[in-house]
């Protein structure tokens, strides 16, 4: 960092956000460059390994091995500055913080993550952590949904999945499979059912007929066109507005047990920026990761626009290409490198096996081990209970490179045998 005689701080590259992805790069940005003058801005004392909440949710993990100070995950030679980023001015090259005081980047890398809008849904806030209703969404929850699964004694069980974008898709009906396998295990009789404003159970067609099946095995419903928008706690009632062929209703339903995923968006202080699209995301090249409209500004992880579903698998695999970038944009050496869109999400469909769909753009099935991937397996439970926490922790958050390794393969076009 070089203080100049005007007192602004100015920077050859500013991250933003704390999270899997500006910790990685800024990780593996110093091991490239270990003299290069470099800041992380991230307001947050601590940083999570979300992934891992749908299994403390499920009780199978627990909550505290998904929690480390930020301070302890960024490399010690890399200063952090604890504030909040209020505005750009990308035509300067600058951003001001929280506390009045200016940066000036050479390179800027933003990976700000997603915004959980809680007080979207009328009556939620309220009553989250209590009244049986509950989210995987945040860190002090997670534990109370492990409670209501334990609590339960049988009737209405709820679960819900906003409108697109979210982060890690999947989640909100991993923890229905890992309550309907509790359930089944106990002798509990659950009325159980999947509220999505969706048409399908999954985004990628190759997996959706498969979730069908696990479904089905549970003797859950499915009910699609459906958006959560109030909660009355007190009265264990949820409201969902359902649309159908034009138009819309408003639909009452009681509930026993009630998980709630949020509504989300790009962080606010994006969405007024420069450097948004028109939905407010971090505009930027899909391949190169690029700012569209500032080659000087790059971005990876759940803020920007790139059409790739948000997963911690999405940022291991967009690292790498935003390093090798802002190396050649440092240095004028090297080949430009692309992201494929790649993103994995380990779907939990019982306690003991696990689907690990993967995919890249436009759904393209692409995946990283032989066999059918929409058939759930013990090997992926392992995978997704001990070592892909080990990959985040040790590999990708320290800047490590792991090897890319999908691809496509082929396999027949009828459903193998599917047990959850």
């Amino acid at each position: 960092m070089t203080e100049h005689a005007d007192g602004l701080k100015r920077y050859s590259v500013v991250v933003i956000g704390g999270g899997a992805g500006g910790t990685s790069v800024a990780a593996r940005l110093r091991r490239l460059n270990p003299a290069l003058d470099m800041v992380v801005i991230e307001p947050a004392e601590y940083h999570y390994y979300q992934p891992g909440w749908t299994l403390v949710g499920g009780g199978q993990f627990s909550a505290e091995r998904t929690r480390r100070r930020v301070r302890d995950c960024i490399p010690a030679s890399i200063e952090v500055i604890a504030e909040r980023v209020e505005s750009f001015d990308p035509e300067r090259n600058a951003l001001l913080l929280s506390s009045g005081a200016t940066l000036n980047y050479r390179l800027l890398v933003v990976a700000a993550g997603i915004q959980l809008d809680w007080d979207a849904i009328e009556g939620l806030t309220e009553t989250l952590g209590r009244n049986g209703v509950t989210s995987n969404y945040r860190y002090d929850l997670a534990p109370y949904t492990w409670q209501c699964i334990q609590a339960f004694r049988g009737g209405s069980a709820l679960f819900t999945q906003p409108p697109m974008p979210i982060k890690c898709a999947g989640a909100p009906q991993k923890i229905l499979y890992l309550a309907a396998d509790y359930f089944k295990q106990h002798g509990i009789s659950a009325d159980l059912r999947f509220f999505t404003p969706g048409a399908t159970m999954f985004g990628v067609p190759f997996y959706a007929q498969a979730l069908d099946q696990v479904m089905a095995q549970y003797g859950a419903s499915a009910l699609f066109g459906h958006r959560l928008v109030k909660v009355d706690g007190p009265a264990k009632t949820a409201y969902f507005e359902f649309v159908a062929n034009g138009n819309t209703t408003l639909q009452t339903v009681p509930f026993d047990l009630l998980h709630v995923v949020p509504p989300q968006s790009a962080p606010t202080f994006i969405k007024r920026s420069p450097l948004a699209d028109a939905a407010g995301w971090i505009e930027v090249d899909k391949n190169t990761l690029q700012h569209k409209r500032y080659a000087n500004i790059f971005g990876l992880g759940d803020c920007t626009s790139t059409p790739n579903s948000k997963t911690a698998a999405a940022v291991k695999n967009q690292m790498p290409v935003v390093v090798a970038n802002v190396m050649r944009a440092l240095t004028g050496q090297g080949a430009e490198a692309h992201y494929d869109g790649y993103a994995s999400c380990p779907l939990t469909t019982s306690s003991r096996r696990v689907m690990l769909a993967e995919f890249c753009y436009d759904g393209v099935v692409q995946t990283s081990f032989p066999g059918d991937s929409r058939a759930p397996r013990r090997i992926f439970w392992w995978l997704k209970k001990t070592f892909l926490p080990f990959l985040y922790w040790r590999v990708v958050m320290q800047g490590r490179l792991w090897p890319i390794v999908h691809k496509p393969r082929a396999v027949p076009e009828a459903l193998p045998p599917i047990e959850p």
